[in-house]
């Protein structure tokens, strides 16, 4: 199976669009989709090597090669001071995917305050600081699409992360808590929760025997799913294809949930 998007989006074409944590695994799926439809990409990340890589590789392809940063996005200043950067460059952008997060392992137990604070400023922060960052830009534009990076692991009760599940979880609530006040500005934003995605970091820390047997007896298909999996569902509601979808929750999970 075609690891690149079957449909091509010709409102893409030009587009400003700037991602989260897009060096690496779903955040990188995403970002090449947005260069092959002709795009104009920006994108921060932690992991550096792995950024420049994927811009490098995408300009050998003939694609624009992406702007990009390292940014910690703990950081929400530097966050927003990457975003407005980038503008700059690439113009308002039109398209926000707040992909970044990390699915890190803890117990109950194990979480103290300063622990709980630290998963919150990468998995939920982050997305309400960014959409501030963007929106003054849509509204220049007359209109914008935000995707927000959900999760289907907190509903199917996955009990490894209560952290990571309470971020995840509080994704849908600013989804829809902002979609009434952006659609006035024909802001659309939007929901994309995937299920258990095959990234080199899932497959390197989480997928062993027994994670082979709850993929085959929890999702209805039987094909593992990819970060192009998401990709194609973010590129779908970025375009304008998407235009009457807001205040939605998308997953991609091949069924599980």
């Amino acid at each position: 199976m075609s690891a690149s998007p079957t449909s091509r989006y010709p409102s893409l074409e030009g587009r400003a669009v700037f991602v989260t944590g897009g060096g690496s695994g779903i955040g990188a799926a995403i970002v090449t989709a947005f260069a092959e439809q002709g795009a104009r990409v920006a994108f921060v990340d932690v992991a550096e090597a792995a950024s420049a890589a994927l811009v490098k590789g995408l300009a050998d392809a003939g694609h624009a090669a992406p702007w990009w940063r390292a940014c910690d996005v703990r950081d929400v200043t530097a966050l927003q001071a990457a975003i407005a950067e980038a503008a700059v460059t690439n113009g308002d952008f039109g398209v926000l995917v707040n992909n970044v997060a990390s699915d890190d392992r803890h117990t109950l137990e194990s979480v103290t305050p300063a622990y709980y604070e630290e998963r919150m400023a990468i998995n939920e922060r982050p997305a309400f600081f960014a959409i501030q960052s963007v929106v003054p830009g849509m509204k220049r534009l007359g209109a914008g699409s935000i995707v927000n990076l959900g999760s289907t692991g907190w509903q199917g009760k996955g009990g490894a992360y209560p952290c990571y599940a309470i971020a995840k979880s509080s994704v849908n609530g600013l989804t829809r808590g902002l979609a009434k006040p952006l659609g006035a500005h024909r802001i659309r934003i939007n929901t994309v929760s995937p299920g258990w995605v095959m990234t080199e970091r899932q497959i390197k820390l989480w997928l062993d025997a027994e994670g082979e047997l709850e993929i085959q007896r929890n999702q209805c298909l039987p094909d593992k799913l990819q970060p192009h999996d998401i990709a194609r569902m973010v590129l779908f509601l970025a375009s304008d294809d998407g235009a009457m979808c807001t205040a939605q929750e998308f997953k991609v999970d091949a069924g599980w949930v």
